[in-house]
């Protein structure tokens, strides 16, 4: 109908009010969908805005930066016209503005500018919008200081060199002191940007661990908002996968029965980022590992492949095992008694696993770490009746090991039918199978194997 055009000229009415709400509607239209956005950007409106930005009053500054968030929040390019416009310097004034809400809606467009990408970020850094946003962590609205860590959080994801500049401006002490805040949705933003933060680099990791966030982070974990629990993990996720002795300083500071209790307590996407820490510090030594172990890590972890729905988090949980068990035989037999590798023999088998899913709990992870480790063989002979050939040659490797040196095993190989099993094979002559199936046949007296 016309009315983006027809809403451009009031935008410079003599009445202050009909100027805001004028700009009200304009942010309301262009939040809407991304073609309005564009339409108000083809409008030529943004330039307009922008200019008459530092006169004008606090409710008009309000309702301006309400439509440059509205505009940028659609897409990079839409962003980008935001920047181009000169929005980012006169917003930078506008974080030093006296009025509270002023300076929450510069930082929330901020926020929006810098999440797409890393070019954007890196504008409103050269704003010098940072060490502001800083400044804004430390005011006493809590609405204030939930944008300012959020975008604190979208400027600091992109690059190790954008964390840094935020991690320069003073942020992790701020932020740091305030994980214990009773806000939830304070604590959710706080945590991102923390995340965020640790994990671009070691010593960038470090840097957020030296502000003392441990044991506290841990409480989190068992916070009531279920978006705490997750930032929570993820941030312990993002510290520990860097090195053994990061993942070693959060076991030593009770992490890991924390994480552990926080998967247990949790159901679907909050699971995920506690699944991960585990796998990581796993993945790190067999210390780790054990530790994972000793702490009753696998249980939970094999609970998450049974109940869980999404195959992104049974993969993950598959290989977390996998990890935990590939050290040796006797983190292996740990993981096998606890009755892990049938599940994931169904995950592997299950025609609706997804190929990622069925990677994880196969050869290239859990099922082969594991069964390359596993000399417990009770755990494995369920196994040769439903294994694929893709898995079985595992499985037959490792009772080629066992056998010629363990003579209980081997006559209790004949008794549960497993030696008959091996006998319906089919390998390859000259197959690395058939060399396993030579090896354990070469254990018994002809008469027994015939």
């Amino acid at each position: 109908s016309g009315v983006v055009c027809l809403l451009k000229p009031l935008l410079l009415d003599v009445v202050p009010s009909i100027r805001q709400t004028t700009a009200l509607a304009l942010g309301r239209l262009a939040d809407y969908d991304v073609e309005l956005a564009d339409a108000v950007v083809k409008a030529d409106i943004l330039p307009q805005l922008v200019r008459s930005l530092p006169e004008e009053n606090r409710y008009y500054k309000k309702a301006a930066a309400f439509v440059l968030r509205a505009v940028a929040k659609h897409s990079p390019q839409l962003a980008h016209e935001v920047v181009q416009c000169g929005a980012l310097e006169k917003l930078a004034i506008c974080l030093e503005d006296f009025d509270p809400g002023v300076k929450e809606g510069a930082s929330w467009t901020f926020g929006y500018i810098a999440r797409h990408k890393a070019e954007l970020s890196q504008a409103v850094v050269d704003a010098g919008a940072v060490p502001l946003l800083v400044l804004c962590i430390q005011e006493p609205e809590i609405a204030l200081k939930r944008i300012a860590a959020s975008t604190l959080s979208d400027i600091s994801k992109h690059s190790p060199e954008l964390a840094r500049t935020v991690v320069d401006a003073g942020a992790i002490a701020y932020l740091a002191q305030m994980i214990l805040n009773p806000d939830a949705k304070l604590k959710r933003q706080v945590l991102s940007a923390l995340s965020q933060i640790a994990k671009h680099s070691v010593d960038l990791a470090e840097l957020v661990v030296e502000a003392e966030i441990f044991p506290v982070v841990f409480t989190c974990l068992k916070d009531s908002d279920e978006c705490v629990k997750k930032n929570g993990a993820t941030l312990i996720r993002e510290i520990a996968k860097h090195t053994p002795e990061l993942s070693q300083y959060i076991v030593n500071s009770g992490g890991v029965a924390a994480v552990i209790d926080c998967i247990g307590s949790s159901r679907g996407a909050v699971r995920l980022p506690g699944i991960m820490t585990l796998g990581y510090m796993a993945a790190h030594s067999e210390d780790l590992s054990m530790a994972v172990i000793v702490s009753k890590g696998i249980s939970p972890l094999c609970v998450c492949l049974i109940e869980e729905h999404e195959d992104h988090i049974k993969a993950a949980a598959a290989w977390a095992l996998g990890q935990i068990g590939r050290h040796t035989a006797e983190h292996a037999r740990h993981v096998a008694v606890a009755d892990v590798l049938p599940v994931l023999l169904d995950i592997f088998v299950d025609t609706q696993s997804s190929e990622d899913l069925k990677m994880k709990a196969s050869r290239f992870n859990a099922l082969k770490n594991i069964l390359q480790k596993c000399t417990y063989l009770p755990a494995l002979e369920p196994l040769l009746h439903e294994a694929p050939p893709s898995i079985m040659k595992h499985i037959i490797g490792q009772f080629s090991k066992v056998l010629p040196h363990d003579s209980k095993a081997r006559r209790l190989f004949v008794t549960t039918g497993g030696l008959k099993k091996v006998q319906e094979i089919e390998a390859e002559p000259g197959s690395l199978l058939q060399e396993y199936i030579d090896t354990i046949n070469n254990c018994y007296p002809e008469e027994i194997v015939r």
